[in-house]
């Protein structure tokens, strides 16, 4: 399911790149562009955000 029409980004690939270190909008739109476009998604993302971290702390 795409998060970002504007750039094509999909739920896998903001997953892939906060696996890969970016715990914030502005890492991921650096990495992709997501949230650079219309800013639509700007609440998918920070959704997606917040459920990785209170897993993450949840986990510790």
């Amino acid at each position: 399911m795409f998060v970002c029409i504007c750039r094509a980004v999909t739920v896998d690939e903001v997953h892939e790149h906060c696996d890969a270190g970016a715990y914030t909008i502005d890492d991921i739109s650096d990495r992709c562009g997501a949230g650079e476009g219309c800013g639509t998604c700007l609440e998918k993302l920070d959704s997606i955000l917040s459920e990785r971290l209170a897993t993450s702390t949840s986990a510790a």
